[in-house]
């Protein structure tokens, strides 16, 4: 017989333990909206039918995770699954100082309060809110320096992530080395799009640091998916395993921060990875300060134990395979109904196009955040704004457009099935024709940084 060839997403894995969902009235949702402020991120997780809101942390672990963590050493100090993590992490990223944290965001602060100060500047592909937020609060500016085609969300590249080589060799030129601590890459770029870095970039990136004696880290949040794409996309890589080609990816690089609830497949913990011997002792003087001992960094043993299997999982190919076609499949749906997402699709998530759809409402209207709480009301679905409120507050208190206004849909893993991103589909199509009917947003109060997590806000003329 030949071999079958099956065109049905199938998920790698058996439900063993079920979570019940609640459904609720869309009267429910609107009560609930409203007394959390019109912010989707105040809601109580109970009121959610579909939580797109993050993939950060939100994933389903595996059996072999659980028995881990059963078995983890809870020692303060020198635990064993402390070692059995720091032999996985420096397996797959080869670097020599492995420093945990709490989550990836604790990396970057220490990272970022050891290396930047005031005039400084960290140029990446695109910063994500914390890191931005990190990097501004050292009193450094975080630089964005994407490829033209990531800021065209439907133009068709490859590797949208990629870092604009050129605009890169300029910001050094114009900035001078020493006022650069650091180039930072994010793989997969999470702002635009979830799109991947390809390793022609990462590899150039490097040359010109290195010329330059300047450190460069990955932001390695989504490094299994972002060697996924490599792996389908760029020539010399088919026959790589997605092991080999991190490990390529890794060493490129000085170091990386890591939040291991993406691509770690576990729920909480990060880690910061250095080779240099002088910056991880400061890194750490800070840790023990801000996180904890060398050894558990702000976790307890358990969490380590899951990192340290769900960094390999998160390399399986047919995981991988399942995950990026799942993102994909949804992509297809919306864009065959005309509807305007962020394309190729990336690795983690769907992105809605809210400046497209929603052509009436000025981005300083927030755009994005009214179409994320549409598909709230109408269906239960949370997702989170990447537009004007995320990223329009400078450091000085003004306020500009964001350069894109986008709502990200992202798949925490292992938890959702084909039906539920059907469901989905239907949601947002409904949603796309109504989308005539959607208010702007005004604020109501916020907080001077990271605004988007506790803003209040209400429709205009409300």
């Amino acid at each position: 017989m030949r071999e079958f060839h099956s065109q049905t997403i199938i998920e790698p894995f058996r439900v063993r333990s079920v979570e019940p969902i609640r459904f609720t009235t869309l009267a429910q949702r609107e009560a609930a909206l409203i007394r959390a402020g019109y912010n989707p991120f105040l809601l109580h997780a109970d009121e959610v039918l579909i939580d797109l809101l993050t993939d950060s942390g939100t994933g389903a672990m595996s059996s072999r995770q659980w028995a881990g963590m059963i078995a983890s050493d809870e020692s303060y100090a020198g635990a064993t699954s402390f070692y059995k993590f720091e032999a996985a992490v420096q397996q797959i990223t080869g670097y020599k100082h492995v420093i945990p944290t709490h989550q990836g965001r604790a990396a970057e602060h220490i990272l970022f309060t050891t290396i930047a100060k005031p005039g400084d500047v960290i140029p990446n592909n695109t910063h994500f809110d914390t890191t931005r937020a990190h990097v501004e609060h050292s009193g450094a500016e975080a630089r964005d320096l994407v490829i033209e085609e990531g800021h065209h969300p439907r133009l068709i590249h490859p590797f949208k992530g990629n870092m604009d080589i050129a605009a890169l060799r300029q910001t050094i030129t114009e900035v001078g080395r020493e006022r650069i601590p650091a180039i930072m890459l994010t793989v997969t770029n999470n702002s635009g799009g979830g799109q991947p870095v390809s390793l022609a970039n990462i590899r150039a990136v490097s040359e010109l640091a290195r010329a330059n004696r300047i450190p460069f880290f990955l932001d390695a949040c989504r490094y299994a998916e972002n060697a996924w794409f490599i792996k389908t996309r760029e020539p010399g890589y088919a026959d790589k395993s997605p092991l080999e080609i991190a490990q390529e990816m890794f060493s490129y690089a000085d170091g990386c921060t890591m939040s291991a609830k993406k691509d770690g497949m576990a729920n909480i913990g990060g880690f910061l990875a250095v080779n240099d011997d002088s910056l991880a002792a400061q890194c750490r003087n800070l840790e023990i300060l801000t996180e904890g001992f060398p050894t558990y960094g702000g976790m307890a043993g358990y969490d380590l134990e899951a990192i340290a299997q769900g960094l390999y999982e998160a390399l399986d190919e047919h995981y991988l395979r399942y995950r990026i076609r799942s993102i994909a499949y949804l992509g297809e749906k919306l864009t065959a109904a005309g509807v305007p997402i962020v394309l190729p699709t990336g690795g983690h998530a769907v992105y809605l196009d809210a400046r497209e759809m929603l052509p009436h409402i000025p981005p300083l209207q927030y755009p994005a955040w009214s179409l994320n709480n549409a598909l709230y009301l109408l269906g239960g679905v949370r997702g989170v704004e990447i537009g004007s409120v995320m990223f329009g507050q400078q450091p000085d208190g003004s306020e500009h457009a964001a350069a894109m206004e986008l709502v990200r849909l992202a798949f925490p893993r292992r938890v959702y099935t084909q039906s539920h991103v059907d469901y989905l589909a239907e949601v947002i199509l409904e949603v796309y024709n109504q989308r005539g009917h959607l208010p702007g947003y005004r604020l109501v109060s916020q907080a001077p940084v990271l605004r988007h997590f506790t803003a209040r806000l209400a429709p205009v003329g409300v």
